[in-house]
C-alpha cells in the first residue's frame, strides 16, 4: 500500500465505514434497492415499522414494510433470521420477534404468490440442564406469575393480540371461562442462556453489511446526538466487499445448525464469530458449551501485538479475561496506551426506576475489570464516557453521571491496534458476547485505511478542529484525559466535545457481586 501512495495510486478501501444509523440505515435502504438475486441477513432486531430515511428509499414507501414488499415484488429472495428469546425472562423481546414474524408475512401476501421469502425466528439451541432449572425455578415462577398479571390486566382483545406475539410464553399458561390467565402447573420452564446477537446481511454474494447495528427507530441517530439521553445511540458499521463476502455467506448458511451441534463453522480468515454451541448430555450446566470464540482470541493476538494506542469502543466492558490481556500487554510495554471509550451507565440503569440484579453485576465486574486495567497502564489509560454539550431538557431522563448534560449512549464495538489491525463486530467486550452469544464482526487490515477510521471514530468525540495531539499516538491519552478533565469541570454549555472522565466510583457503588453466577450471564 505504501508503495502504490508513493507512486500515485490510490486503492480504494474495500470497507466503508458508517458512523450511525443516520449514515447506516440509508446505506442498507440503497443495498436492498440495488440487489437483483438475494437478499440473506441476520439480526437481533428487524422492525418493519422502522422509517425510510433515503429519498431513494421513501421513493418506495414511509416504512421498511414497504421496502420490504416493493423488493419481494422484484423478485428478489429475502432470507431473514432474526432473534428469538427466552419467553419467561425476556417476553417483551419474545414479543417483538414474533410481531416482526406476522409482519414479515403480511409483506409476503401482499408482494404477491411469486414473492421469495424465508423468514425463521431463531432460538438459540442451548438450555441450561435441568439442576440450575430447578434452581432457578423460584426466580422463573415469580416472573410468570408477574407476566400473567401484566396480561390480566389488560383488556381481553389487547391480551389475545399480546399473546399471538408471544407464543412462547403462552404455552406455559391456561386461560379460563371468562378469560382471564393462570399459570399452567407442573410445567418447569426452560431456561435458554444464549442468543444470536449479530447483526449482518449479504447483497448478491457481493456485499457485506455488518457490525453492531439491528433496525428500528430506537436505534436511529445522528453523529451530533441531539436529542434527549435516552433517544442517543452511538453505533458503527461496515459496508464491505472483497472474500470476507463469501465468508460472510457460507456463515449465515449454517451459524444455527453450528450452535445445534452441527461442525459446519470453517477456519476463520476475515470473518471472526463467536458460536457456542448446545451440549449433547446437560444435567448440571448453565452454559452452553463453548465451540468459536475467534473475536476474543483476535482480541488477544491484537493486544499482544500493539505497540503505540489500542483505541476501543464497547458497550460493556466486562471481560476479566481481556482486562487481564491488557494490564499484562502494558507491563511489557511502557509505551503502549489505552483509550476505552463507554457510555456513563448501561441503559437498563440510566433509564430504568430501579435496576435489576443482572445490571449490578455487570457494574461489579466492569468496575473490577477497569481496575485491572488501571493496574496495568497507569497515568497510560483514560477511560472516557460521551455527552452531549448542551443542558437537559427537563423530561430529559439520560444525564446519569454525565455532569448534567445528556449522555450519548454508546453500542458502537470498534477496536483498533495502532494503524496496523481493527476489529469491529456485534460483540460486547463482556464474557457473553466473547463466549456465549452468536457474533459476528471483521477483521481489517492497513490496507482497509484503518488510519482513516480511526481518525474518523476518535474526530466524532472531538471538538471542532482538533489538535494533532488527540491522533497522535503517543500523545493522544494525555490529551483526551486532560480535555474529559476540563470539561467536567466546565459548565455544561462551555464544554469543548463530547468527552467526559468515566464515573468508576459510581459503578463500584452501582456494583453487586453474585456467587456462582457465570460471569458470561452479563
Amino acid at each position: 500500500m505504501d508503495r502504490l501512495k508513493k507512486a500515485g495510486i490510490r486503492a480504494e478501501s474495500r470497507a466503508k465505514l458508517l458512523l450511525t444509523a443516520a449514515e447506516a440505515y440509508p446505506a442498507l435502504e440503497a443495498a436492498f434497492l440495488d440487489s437483483r438475486h438475494e437478499i440473506h441477513g441476520s439480526f437481533r432486531v428487524f422492525d418493519l415499522n422502522t422509517k425510510l430515511r433515503s429519498s431513494r428509499g421513501r421513493e418506495v414507501g414511509q416504512t421498511w414494510f414497504d421496502m420490504i414488499v416493493h423488493v419481494l415484488r422484484r423478485g428478489v429472495e429475502i432470507r431473514m433470521d432474526l432473534c428469538d428469546f427466552d419467553p419467561c425472562a425476556r417476553p417483551e423481546l419474545h414479543r417483538m420477534t414474533w410481531s416482526s414474524m406476522r409482519m414479515f408475512a403480511a409483506a409476503r401476501e401482499l408482494a404477491g404468490p411469486r414473492a421469495k421469502l424465508r423468514v425463521r425466528a431463531l432460538m438459540h439451541p442451548a438450555q441450561a440442564g435441568i439442576v440450575p432449572r430447578l434452581a432457578f425455578s423460584p426466580m422463573v415462577w415469580r416472573k410468570l406469575g408477574n407476566h400473567v398479571r401484566w396480561l390480566n390486566e389488560m383488556p381481553r382483545t389487547e391480551r389475545l393480540a399480546a399473546l399471538r406475539d408471544m407464543p412462547g410464553l403462552a404455552r406455559h399458561l391456561q386461560q379460563s371461562d371468562d378469560g382471564t390467565l393462570s399459570r399452567r402447573p407442573g410445567a418447569l420452564p426452560e431456561l435458554w442462556p444464549a442468543t444470536h446477537h449479530q447483526k449482518l446481511a449479504v447483497f448478491d454474494h457481493k456485499r457485506l453489511y455488518i457490525g453492531g447495528l439491528d433496525l428500528d427507530d430506537r436505534r436511529y441517530d445522528t453523529p451530533d446526538h441531539a436529542r434527549k439521553g435516552e433517544q442517543t445511540w452511538h453505533d458503527v458499521q461496515l459496508m464491505m466487499t472483497g472474500p470476507v463476502v463469501k465468508e460472510a455467506k457460507a456463515h449465515l448458511e449454517g451459524f444455527h445448525e453450528s450452535c445445534a451441534g452441527a461442525d459446519k463453522a470453517q477456519p476463520p480468515r476475515r470473518l471472526l464469530r463467536t458460536l457456542s454451541q448446545r451440549r449433547s448430555r446437560n444435567l448440571f450446566h448453565i452454559a452452553p458449551k463453548t465451540y468459536r470464540t475467534e473475536i476474543e482470541s483476535a482480541h488477544e493476538m491484537l493486544i499482544s501485538r500493539a505497540q503505540q494506542l489500542i483505541y476501543l469502543e464497547t458497550q460493556y466492558f466486562r471481560s476479566r479475561n481481556l482486562a487481564r490481556h491488557l494490564a499484562k500487554a502494558a507491563r511489557a510495554n511502557p509505551r503502549l496506551g489505552l483509550i476505552l471509550i463507554l457510555p456513563a451507565a448501561p441503559e437498563d440503569l440510566a433509564f430504568a426506576d430501579k435496576p435489576g440484579l443482572d445490571v449490578r453485576y455487570g457494574e461489579a465486574l466492569q468496575a473490577r475489570a477497569i481496575e485491572t486495567l488501571m493496574e496495568g497502564f497507569g497515568s497510560r489509560l483514560f477511560v472516557g464516557c460521551p455527552a452531549t454539550p448542551r443542558e437537559p431538557s427537563s423530561h430529559d431522563d439520560g444525564v446519569m453521571r454525565s455532569k448534567g448534560a445528556p449522555l450519548v449512549y454508546v453500542h458502537a464495538k470498534v477496536s483498533i491496534f495502532d494503524d496496523e489491525a481493527a476489529l469491529i463486530t456485534s460483540a460486547n467486550l463482556n464474557g457473553r458476547s466473547l463466549r456465549w452469544d452468536s457474533e459476528a464482526g471483521v477483521y481489517l487490515r492497513r490496507n482497509d485505511g484503518i488510519e482513516a477510521m480511526r481518525h474518523r471514530v476518535m474526530r466524532h468525540w472531538l471538538p471542532a478542529e482538533p489538535e494533532e495531539a488527540f491522533f497522535d499516538p503517543t500523545r493522544a491519552v494525555s490529551a483526551w484525559a486532560e480535555l474529559a478533565r476540563m470539561n467536567a469541570a466546565q459548565p455544561v454549555e462551555d464544554r469543548r466535545g463530547f468527552l467526559l472522565p468515566y464515573n468508576l466510583q459510581a459503578a463500584r457503588r452501582a456494583g453487586r457481586r453474585l456467587p456462582f453466577i457465570p460471569e458470561e450471564m452479563v
